[in-house]
Order: C-alpha cells, then sequence, then structure tokens
C-alpha cells in the first residue's frame, strides 16, 4: 500500500538548514495499522505531510498503491490533530462531511447518504443537522474522522489525532479507530506521541530517532482481539512492548534491532 524508499526532507538553505528527515525507508501493507512515534520534534509530522503530498521531499520516493506521489493521492485521507480548524464552523456538521465528495463528482444525493453513513459509522446518527461548535472536542473529531471515512480512502493517515481530548474521550476515540478499521478494512499510519496509545491500536510500531529521523525501531504488536482498554493494558506482553518502545525513544540501548 505505502512505500517509502531513502525519504530526506531539509528546510532551509546553508548554515541554517535543518534536516528533519535523513534516508528514512518503510513499508506499509495493505489493510495495515502502522504506528509511528518518537521524540517531540523527530520529523513525525514533516514524513505524514510528505506521504499526503501536502509537502514535496528533498530527496527519495514515496509510493502509494504503486504510484509515486507528487500531489495529494485521490485515495489518500487525512485526519489532523487540530479539529477545531478542519471543520468549517459556518457548516453543519452533514455538510462538513460531505464536502470532500465533491471532488468524487458525487451528487447531492449521494453525498448527504455517504455523510449520514459515515456519521452513523462513528456514533453521531443524530448530529448531522448540528454545527460543530455545539459539539464536545470529542465529538468534533468524531467529524473528523467521519469525513475521511465517508471519501472512503484505501489509506488513511493520521496526524497525532487524540493529543487535544482528556484522557477518557482519548480511549474511546483509540476503540473507534479500531472498530471503523475492521469494518472498513482500510489502511492506516497513524502518528502519535503516546507510547500507549501505539502498543494499544498498532499491527506494528515504527520508532524514529530524534531528527533528522531515521527508523530505530519496527516491532510487530501480537496481542489478543478484540483489544480491550483494560485487559489489553494489563497483557504481558502489552506491558513489555510499551517498555521497549520506551527505550527506543529514549535512544536507551534494546533488545530490538532497528529495521
Amino acid at each position: 500500500m505505502l512505500e517509502i524508499d531513502n525519504l530526506t526532507h531539509v528546510y532551509g538553505s546553508g548554515p541554517s538548514a535543518h534536516r528533519a528527515i535523513d534516508g528514512l525507508s518503510l513499508s506499509v501493507a495493505e489493510g495495515e495499522l502502522l504506528c509511528i512515534v518518537g521524540p517531540s520534534g523527530s520529523g513525525k509530522s514533516t514524513l505524514l505531510r510528505s506521504i499526503a503530498g501536502l509537502i514535496k521531499p528533498t530527496g527519495g520516493a514515496i509510493r502509494v498503491e504503486g504510484a509515486l506521489v507528487s500531489q495529494t493521492p485521490d485515495n489518500l485521507a487525512v485526519v489532523f490533530q487540530d479539529y477545531s480548524r478542519s471543520l468549517f464552523p459556518w457548516m453543519s456538521v452533514a455538510d462538513n462531511v460531505a464536502l470532500p465528495l465533491r471532488r468524487k463528482g458525487m451528487d447531492k444525493k449521494g453525498r448527504r447518504e455517504a455523510a449520514d453513513e459515515a456519521l452513523e459509522s462513528v456514533g453521531l446518527a443524530e448530529a448531522g443537522r448540528k454545527y460543530p461548535f455545539q459539539l464536545s472536542g470529542g465529538m468534533q473529531q468524531r467529524v473528523a474522522i467521519a469525513r475521511a471515512l465517508a471519501y472512503r480512502p484505501t489509506l488513511m493517515l493520521m496526524d497525532e489525532p487524540f493529543g487535544s481530548v482528556d484522557a477518557q474521550t482519548r480511549e474511546d476515540l483509540e476503540d473507534l479507530v479500531l472498530q471503523v478499521r475492521g469494518h472498513h478494512k482500510m489502511t492506516i499510519v497513524l502518528i502519535t506521541h503516546d507510547i500507549d496509545e501505539s502498543v494499544y491500536v498498532g499491527d506494528r510500531v515504527v520508532v524514529l530517532s530524534k531528527a533528522p529521523a531515521r527508523v530505530v525501531g519496527d516491532l510487530k504488536v501480537d496481542l489478543p482481539v478484540p483489544r480491550d482498554q483494560i485487559t489489553t493494558r494489563e497483557h504481558s506482553d502489552f506491558v513489555h512492548l510499551r517498555a521497549e518502545v520506551g527505550r527506543l525513544v529514549r535512544g536507551v540501548e534494546s533488545e530490538t534491532s532497528p529495521a
């Protein structure tokens, strides 16, 4: 689904240039949920924006379903952390969800049906006529996820999507991602700074070094399914994996070899 080959990105030029990513390579299989973690400022968001075609990397190549990324792919959707800025306050919830579907040439009736279905899938079937400001932060992020789902992407990118909500809402949204991933059978790349979250939702966890970003760890998550916020986090494999990811993020010598 996704191939990243020797990706490099440098901001600026000359003595003040900042190398955010340096020769990073990884691949993501179809249907996989990959979590990417790393220290603050490690280039995680730069990586996501490069995959999305929002910025052009300095070097290397990115392919989605075999096609070289030179602009935002048609089969891709992005969910950002700041839901308050990603939703248009003057549009109803349903209209926010339906807006990207115009790009697909769908008629008004088709857009409305797709929006209603997506809202139902995130537990907001009755919220379509409301406006974003009438919803809680967690509900607004559900709307942002619904908008991505309505577009029916084959690849969904999520940039620290739960960083602005409280702990209980964060857990609910983590479970929502697992639920919609299972229902829609899509590939998801989730950027997060939360180590526990990466192990809880991911099939794999890729750990990045401090900037310039390189892959320093690639761990398979083999936890029982379905996952549960209580029993999964108590599982011995969960405890071991979160410790292993933590060591890698902090640059402590690890049992896991770099990818």
